[in-house]
């Protein structure tokens, strides 16, 4: 009997596969209606931003990171063989660690850090690849070591030594806030691998211990960012003038807001950085309470289906990618919206398909595209939303 191309090319990739009418049928377009509600949103919210049309350049280049961020998206999600991500994870860790160390050695410096590589035409943030590639080795890692009886010590010498690697490489470039929220991403993926409480209070006892060392670690500017968040007030030009301003903004919004680009901290250009690591300062200028209450709720949304994916995974590789993915998704909105209202340091993490930039949105649509096809290959096929 002959069978179809589609699934043979598919089989060739490594298992039985459902063919891509299949597969198309089963992708979780709520999750895909929810990511472009954010988009379109982030596009006025930018629009008004940078001060309207004079500067629409910014969401046309913002518009072309998305839609090539949705092309990403559903091309990782389509992919035919359940377990090629799995196969390739740690190939994937390997690669993003030598491009990180690549980094290390011969990085461009902007803005005084080394961040970027540049190959060829391509300008590459290693970080950013680094952050879906270490959930899907620590996934791989846990899937091939499953244990009943819970993780125990011995078994977190090498996942420490993966989220460690990687974590001081970028703390170096430097990048505080990178660098703590793939240690925090990591530790979500131990965690929900079975993890026992005990263990996990020892762990966080021993980096608390290690805040010294780490204080020690820091550059000037870095220490001054955190005991900003204290007293900003003692700095009100210096160190302390993005909180102040950003807090200003978010409180004058009230409710409803002062209205579409009617916001006096971001359009008489008090608001630093308003465009990308402070733009939740400006909606919530400009549409108050309401449109911050809005766009928060739209988070919790996108996180709650994810973690529905993350119930009907295949197999644990599945559930441990998802819930890793989703923590990196949803630490990066926390971050940054505790950052803006004084909760949390100013660490520049930008705010999830909101802010300003690409690299930040194409890493978290790889992740959304890896969460799809866990979605698309999980134990619940009939499941369209």
């Amino acid at each position: 009997m002959n069978m179809p191309t589609d699934d043979k090319n598919f089989r060739l990739l490594g298992g039985n596969s459902p063919g891509w009418r299949d597969r198309l049928s089963r992708f979780p377009t709520s999750l895909l209606i929810l990511l472009g509600m954010l988009i379109l949103g982030g596009f006025v919210v930018l629009y008004s931003a940078v001060g309207g049309g004079e500067n629409i350049d910014y969401v046309w280049r913002q518009a072309a990171r998305a839609a090539f961020g949705l092309t990403l998206l559903l091309t990782i999600s389509m992919a035919g063989s359940e377990k090629i991500y799995r196969r390739y994870a740690y190939l994937f860790y390997g690669l993003s660690l030598l491009l990180l160390i690549g980094v290390f050695l011969s990085g461009t410096i902007g803005m005084g850090a080394r961040r970027w590589l540049e190959i060829g035409v391509l300008n590459l943030q290693p970080s950013e690849l680094m952050k879906v590639a270490l959930v899907l080795a620590l996934a791989r890692y846990f899937h091939d070591r499953s244990v009943s009886s819970g993780i125990s010590i011995a078994d977190l010498f090498i996942p420490l030594l993966m989220i460690a690697l990687p974590t001081i490489l970028i703390v170096k470039q430097p990048d505080l806030g990178t660098s703590i929220l793939l240690s925090a991403v990591g530790m979500a993926v131990i965690v929900a691998a079975g993890l026992e409480w005990k263990i996990f209070i020892a762990v966080i006892t021993l980096l608390g211990a290690s805040m010294p060392m780490g204080w020690n670690m820091m550059h000037d500017y870095q220490r001054r960012r955190i005991l900003t968040l204290f007293s900003p007030e003692k700095d009100p030009l210096g160190a302390g003038y993005h909180i102040i301003q950003s807090k200003i903004a978010i409180g004058s919004g009230g409710i409803f807001g002062k209205g579409f680009m009617a916001g006096s901290q971001s359009q008489l250009n008090f608001l630093p950085e308003r465009h990308t690591d402070f733009i939740f300062s400006v909606l919530a200028e400009e549409w108050g309470f309401v449109g911050g209450l809005l766009l928060l709720i739209t988070y919790c949304m996108i996180i709650l289906r994810t973690l529905i994916i993350a119930s009907t995974a295949s197999d644990r590789f599945g559930l441990l990618s998802v819930v890793g993915l989703t923590a990196l998704f949803a630490f990066q909105v926390l971050v940054n919206m505790g950052m803006v209202i004084g909760l949390l340091p100013v660490v520049g993490i930008p705010l999830p398909m909101i802010s300003y930039g690409g690299s930040s949105m194409l890493t978290l649509m790889m992740a959304m595209g890896l969460i799809a096809h866990v979605s698309i290959h999980s134990k619940q096929h009939g499941r369209t939303i």
